[in-house]
């Protein structure tokens, strides 16, 4: 299938680039601090521009496909078994516990995503319904928590403050705007104000990637045996379980047959998304349950994807 072929080229693009940041790590460029620098530039800078770039130009209906419903539905479901779980048998901490759910239902939309899309889906746009989902429900529900777990109590003026502390929500949320004003009046921003904003968040993808490839040097994943359970379920979770909710929703609740079937199970099969490790690394928790959550979920995840794609393809 030539579809299934680039997408695995895709998922070979991104192991070269999380290469490149391991290689930069061993070689000490960048020093100590190097890997801490990537992952706030991103956090505050590159990925609010990208999510910009990304919705902005996104036709308003496409990014509010009803698609978003099972997507929320399967991902939501997901977290609540993992809580479950960790409360029956992980016995994780709050912080760790929140990044566990998060991993197992945070979805790799935008560096994987958009190629497989693209590739196998044959429309990049599908992704744009799980990028405002999860950006604008999902990261501030969980960077709240992680708030709350790790500073202490919070008052709720702080909490209903939240979002506006998220730049990657502002960003989406300004992208989402001027999409919905360019639909009602066909204006856009001048090409000399958008390009810069689009090249800032095109250094996103790369900086996440490449700071997660640092982080594996010096560290054997699987390298805490206490942890090794959790992050089996996370990935079984994620890779396996996650698309049969989707095919569920998606076939008898939603009634969608034929490509957009196939799409939802499809994204739902995406691995976890690296930002997971950059929201561990904002907050110093739960980092290593992070980094190998997301690299089991990765590896493992062009096989099912393969799979579903043999089934209903």
């Amino acid at each position: 299938m030539p579809g299934l072929l680039s997408a695995m080229q895709g998922f070979c693009v991104i192991g070269i680039v999380i290469f490149v940041g391991y290689v930069a790590a061993r070689m000490r460029i960048g020093g100590p601090s190097a890997q801490m620098v990537l992952n706030r530039f991103s956090f505050f800078v590159s990925s609010p521009c990208l999510m910009f770039a990304i919705l902005s130009k996104e036709p308003i209906f496409d990014i509010f496909h009803p698609s978003i419903i099972v997507a929320f539905l399967s991902a939501m479901l997901i977290g609540v078994v993992f809580l479950v779980l960790n409360r029956m048998f992980f016995h994780m901490n709050a912080a760790d516990a929140t990044i566990g759910a998060l991993n197992s239902l945070y979805l790799n939309s935008n560096n994987i995503g958009l190629p497989i899309a693209t590739y196998i889906l044959g429309n990049g746009a599908l992704v744009a319904p799980i990028l405002v989902m999860q950006q604008a429900l999902f990261t501030p529900i969980g960077l709240t928590a992680l708030d709350v777990f790790t500073k202490g109590k919070v008052s709720v003026k702080e909490i209903a403050k939240q979002p506006l502390h998220q730049p990657l929500l502002i960003g989406s949320l300004l992208g989402i705007a001027l999409s919905a004003v360019n639909a009602k009046t066909g204006w856009f921003i001048p090409n000399y104000l958008y390009d810069p904003i689009n090249m800032i968040g095109e250094s996103a993808v790369p900086m996440i990637l490449m700071a997660f490839g640092m982080s594996l040097h010096g560290t054997k994943p699987l390298q805490q045996k206490g942890d090794r359970p959790a992050i089996f379920t996370v990935a079984i979770l994620k890779n396996i379980v996650m698309p049969i909710i989707a095919f569920l929703l998606a076939y008898f609740m939603m009634g969608f047959r034929g490509p957009e079937l196939y799409a939802c199970v499809v994204l739902a099969a995406l691995p976890t998304g690296q930002n997971v490790y950059n929201y561990a690394a904002r907050y110093n928790v739960g980092l290593t349950f992070a980094r190998d959550g997301i690299l089991m979920s990765t590896l493992t995840s062009p096989v099912f994807i393969a799979v579903i794609a043999f089934l209903l393809s």
